[in-house]
Protein backbone atom coordinates (compact mmCIF):
# COMPACT_ATOMS: atom_id res chain seq x y z
CA UNK A 1 0.00 0.00 0.00
CA UNK A 2 1.35 3.48 -0.83
CA UNK A 3 0.03 6.25 0.60
CA UNK A 4 0.16 10.08 0.35
CA UNK A 5 0.16 12.33 3.50
CA UNK A 6 -3.82 12.72 2.88
CA UNK A 7 -4.56 8.74 2.26
CA UNK A 8 -2.53 8.12 5.94
CA UNK A 9 -4.80 10.68 7.46
CA UNK A 10 -8.12 9.04 6.35
CA UNK A 11 -6.60 5.67 7.09
CA UNK A 12 -5.14 6.33 10.52
CA UNK A 13 -8.31 8.08 11.16
CA UNK A 14 -10.60 5.47 10.21
CA UNK A 15 -8.95 2.94 13.02
CA UNK A 16 -9.23 2.56 16.57
CA UNK A 17 -6.23 2.00 18.53
CA UNK A 18 -6.87 -1.07 20.44
CA UNK A 19 -9.83 -2.22 18.28
CA UNK A 20 -10.72 -6.25 17.78
CA UNK A 21 -8.03 -7.09 15.00
CA UNK A 22 -9.75 -10.63 14.49
CA UNK A 23 -11.73 -10.04 11.59
CA UNK A 24 -8.87 -8.24 9.78
CA UNK A 25 -7.27 -10.25 6.96
CA UNK A 26 -3.43 -10.41 6.61
CA UNK A 27 -3.73 -7.92 3.96
CA UNK A 28 -5.85 -5.31 5.93
CA UNK A 29 -3.31 -5.82 9.03
CA UNK A 30 -0.46 -4.99 6.36
CA UNK A 31 -2.22 -2.03 5.24
CA UNK A 32 -2.78 -0.84 8.93
CA UNK A 33 0.65 -1.61 9.57
CA UNK A 34 1.85 0.45 6.47
CA UNK A 35 -0.54 3.68 7.48
CA UNK A 36 0.69 3.61 10.99
CA UNK A 37 4.25 3.51 9.60
CA UNK A 38 3.33 5.97 7.78
CA UNK A 39 1.78 8.14 10.29
CA UNK A 40 4.63 7.88 13.01
CA UNK A 41 7.11 9.04 10.02
CA UNK A 42 4.70 12.11 9.34
CA UNK A 43 4.82 12.80 13.59
CA UNK A 44 8.66 12.50 13.55
CA UNK A 45 9.01 15.12 11.03
CA UNK A 46 6.92 17.67 12.64
CA UNK A 47 8.93 16.77 16.04
CA UNK A 48 11.82 17.56 13.88
CA UNK A 49 10.66 20.63 12.73
CA UNK A 50 9.39 21.78 16.08
CA UNK A 51 12.58 21.58 17.69
CA UNK A 52 14.61 23.26 14.46
CA UNK A 53 12.26 25.99 15.19
CA UNK A 54 12.71 26.03 19.22
CA UNK A 55 16.44 25.95 18.91
CA UNK A 56 16.23 28.83 16.06
CA UNK A 57 14.64 30.85 18.30
CA UNK A 58 17.07 30.26 21.49
CA UNK A 59 19.53 30.94 19.70
CA UNK A 60 17.98 34.35 18.10
CA UNK A 61 17.28 35.11 22.03
CA UNK A 62 20.87 34.15 23.24
CA UNK A 63 22.26 36.96 20.78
Amino acid sequence: MDLDDEDVKKAVAAYSVGEDLDALSIEELQDRITAYESEIARLRQMIDEKHRVKNDADAFFRN
